[in-house]
């Protein structure tokens, strides 16, 4: 049967068809049901008795499923959340208060009573009511087929998480042995705040970011780490243990903030899962648990969830944060500050305009039409899918390169190049239409991402999209050097040998274990300029033998690589243009 849009077993609705003349008063059925389930204030008035009464009698409905992006619902399945209690169970076997701040349709409080009798008390908190109601009856059908089962004080409380008082449940349970377990949403608050969500915490800058950063999006945040922290928060002084299905971004950021927060936390575990298999979504997401009320930690144990391999060990490690403490520690050599400045290729925001194939000795742009322009401003460009080769210097796309520095005046345009400025006028729609802020108030065609740097005749690129940390050397196609787009990373010279040796230095043994140990392949743009710009490139030339380094380049003698020796001694904050 369906009552509350939640379905009630055949167990569970032979028992109120039995006691139909208790619901007629509240007090009484929940009287009852405490004795057989062990949960306070099954119904909260008589209206929901007088409900379930009148639904027994005949009436039914039809059940609905909530919005799953607005409560970031993905239910945890039976199975699973039986393996991840058991797991936490096996840590310790005496927990006698359990915890679930988010509890949806009560699987993992469910296993949790199926594990242990030594449970005295179970608070679950839910906001969306079907699945409160679900949770209870799920309880109430267990102790009507297990009635010889202790009984723990049981509440499941229909209430906004982010509402709830956990300091003072925390103070109430302090000498408890706890286990605070549960699947808090997969969604962020502006995922949520976008679709007028009431599922949200009231505004806080709870990491404390500066106003500049959250405006650029750090202050946008995941609501599970939110209630994670909320969590560790509370209860770093219970005895027990702490175990949350959540993305491993959010795992990231827990350990990486450990070192600031210093929760009285240790021996945390990552055990991945494979949430396509659970849940039938792509995210990447694990088991994080940890251990409460020890000296605090600042790694984590990475595991697969389902045969306990050990993948690595992650954290802060000689003071640098770190996803291989192992790799780390055979490369931190290199890890300092790079000579060169990484730098992103050229941004426009209007491919369809600014970017062409030439076909045939044509220009054909992104609408389809075929282009006629100066060849002047047209550059070769190089996108992250293009840096795949050791060394290019061919490309598939071309693109128009506006200007030579931020900000110049475009003007000249119209002056000197007629065709491409009545081109660029006859498409000044996609160019007016571009969102970022960044265009605003700026020249007619203006782009982003532009500098002497730019136009350096050699560049060493890593894509900023891919897994990938190998890195090409791309050299002119002629006498014009080839630009990247924004999704790639890059260091200019205008000399090849030193281009060369740089190209040698990242792609080598020592720079890639480096590169690998510090960088988390499921982040979204795993490598980025704040881990490139780690490259110490003085101790890695130091490490290598120039007789080493020969073999790999042609036409390579001592006093190019001497001359590589000097340069990055030189303290320098901007690009390097080499001649």
């Amino acid at each position: 049967m369906i009552c509350f849009e939640t379905h009630i077993t055949d167990a569970t609705l032979e028992f109120f068809r039995q006691n139909l003349k208790s619901l007629s008063n509240f007090e009484e059925i929940n009287f009852l049901l405490k004795k057989i389930s062990g949960i306070n204030n099954f119904f909260t008035s008589q209206k929901e008795a007088t409900e379930l009464s009148e639904k027994i009698k005949g009436y039914n409905s039809i059940i609905s499923e909530p919005n799953r992006r607005e409560y970031g619902d993905f239910q945890t399945n039976k199975n699973l959340a039986l393996q991840i209690t058991e797991y936490a169970f096996s840590k310790n076997q005496d927990f006698e208060f359990v915890l679930e701040p988010t509890c949806g349709k009560g699987n993992f409080i469910l296993a949790s009573i199926k594990q242990s009798n030594s449970i005295k008390k179970i608070v679950g908190v839910e906001i969306y009511q079907p699945y409160v109601w679900e949770t209870k009856f799920k309880i109430l059908n267990h102790y009507l087929l297990n009635k010889v089962a202790l009984k723990p004080e049981i509440d499941i409380i229909h209430r906004n998480a982010f509402e709830f008082d956990y300091e003072q449940l925390a103070k109430s349970t302090s000498q408890l042995k706890t286990l605070v377990i549960g699947n808090p949403p997969w969604v962020t608050n502006s995922e949520l705040g976008s679709i007028d969500s009431k599922n949200l915490p009231q505004k806080s800058n709870f990491k404390k970011h500066s106003g500049f950063e959250a405006i650029t999006g750090k202050g946008n945040f995941d609501i599970g780490e939110y209630i994670s922290l909320i969590m560790l928060k509370c209860f770093e002084n219970h005895d027990g243990v702490f175990a949350f299905l959540i993305k491993n971004s959010v795992v990231k950021n827990l350990i990486q903030y450990q070192k600031r927060n210093s929760f009285r936390i240790n021996q945390s575990e990552k055990l991945n899962i494979d949430s396509k298999k659970e849940f039938n979504v792509s995210v990447n997401a694990c088991l994080f648990l940890t251990n409460f009320n020890t000296e605090p930690d600042f790694i984590c144990k990475e595991l697969d969830f389902y045969n306990r391999d050990y993948l690595t060990t992650f954290g802060w490690y000689k003071d640098k944060f770190v996803y291989s403490v192992e790799d780390y520690d055979k490369s931190s050599i290199v890890d300092g500050e790079s000579i060169f400045t990484w730098r992103s290729g050229v941004k426009h925001d209007c491919s369809k305009v600014m970017e062409f194939e030439q076909v045939n000795g044509h220009y054909i742009n992104g609408l389809g039409e075929e282009v006629n322009l100066e060849k002047k401003l047209v550059f070769g460009l190089l996108k992250s899918s293009d840096l795949k080769a050791d060394k290019t210097n061919t490309f598939r796309k071309l693109t128009i390169i506006t200007q030579k520095k931020m900000g110049q005046e475009t003007k000249y345009i119209k002056e000197s190049l007629p065709l491409t400025y009545k081109y660029l006028s006859s498409h000044k729609e996609f160019f007016d239409k571009r969102k970022s802020s960044i265009y605003k108030d700026k020249p007619d065609f203006s782009i982003f991402g532009i500098g002497d740097y730019s136009f350096a005749k050699y560049k060493v690129a890593i894509s900023g999209l891919y897994k990938s940390t190998h890195f090409t050397l791309v050299s002119p196609k002629g006498s014009k050097t080839i630009m990247l787009d924004d999704t790639c990373y890059f260091i200019g010279f205008d000399n090849l040998k030193m281009a060369q040796i740089a190209h040698f230095l990242v792609n080598s043994d020592l720079v890639q274990n480096f590169i690998k140990s510090i960088i988390f392949l499921d982040s979204k743009r795993s490598i980025n300029k704040d881990t490139l710009m780690r490259i110490d490139f003085e101790k890695a030339y130091k490490s290598y033998d120039f007789k080493i380094v020969k073999d790999s380049i042609t036409d390579l003698n001592i006093e190019h690589w001497e001359e590589f020796g000097e340069m990055v001694k030189d303290s320098v904050n901007e690009q390097m243009t080499l001649s």
